[in-house]
């Protein structure tokens, strides 16, 4: 399905919104989330609309796995976290109504129910956001 201008998800995924990229290729576009459960939390977005997982096709699903790699080796360059956690949340529990990824570094002792509380996010710090896209997108380089 083409993007459409109404999806947040599309937008945020082909930049027509503000988001702290760390990788994206022909099929998916990796960003910091504004609300990271820990620091490095990324988001794998396909610049195409799809809804769910079976909404996907072979490529996109090829791209967002590989995305979901390379991502997971970075968190682990740059934060040496206990765990990395992804994730995804389809059906009526896709708040953006987008299909997207989460890519979590984790520590022992997080609970990661944690992850799913409703509070109210505040300010973003976009000076901490902009520190941390740098850092993955140097350790991404050297990866790549």
């Amino acid at each position: 399905m083409q993007p459409t201008n109404d999806c947040l998800g599309c937008r945020l995924a082909n930049k027509s919104e503000t988001i702290y990229m760390v990788y994206e290729d022909e099929y998916v576009t990796c960003f910091l989330d504004y609300d990271p459960f820990n620091e490095g939390h990324t988001l794998i977005l396909p610049k195409q609309h799809v809804l769910d997982v079976d909404d996907l096709d072979e490529d996109t699903a090829n791209a967002i796995m590989k995305a979901s790699i390379l991502i997971s080796k970075a968190l682990k360059r740059l934060y040496q976290p206990d765990g990395i956690t992804i994730t995804q949340n389809g059906g009526v529990f896709n708040e953006l109504t987008h299909y997207h990824m989460h890519v979590v570094p984790r520590y022992e002792g997080q609970w990661f129910g944690e992850f799913y509380r409703e509070e109210d996010i505040g300010e973003v710090n976009v000076r901490e956001l902009e520190r941390v896209r740098g850092r993955m997108v140097e350790v991404i380089e050297e990866i790549i």
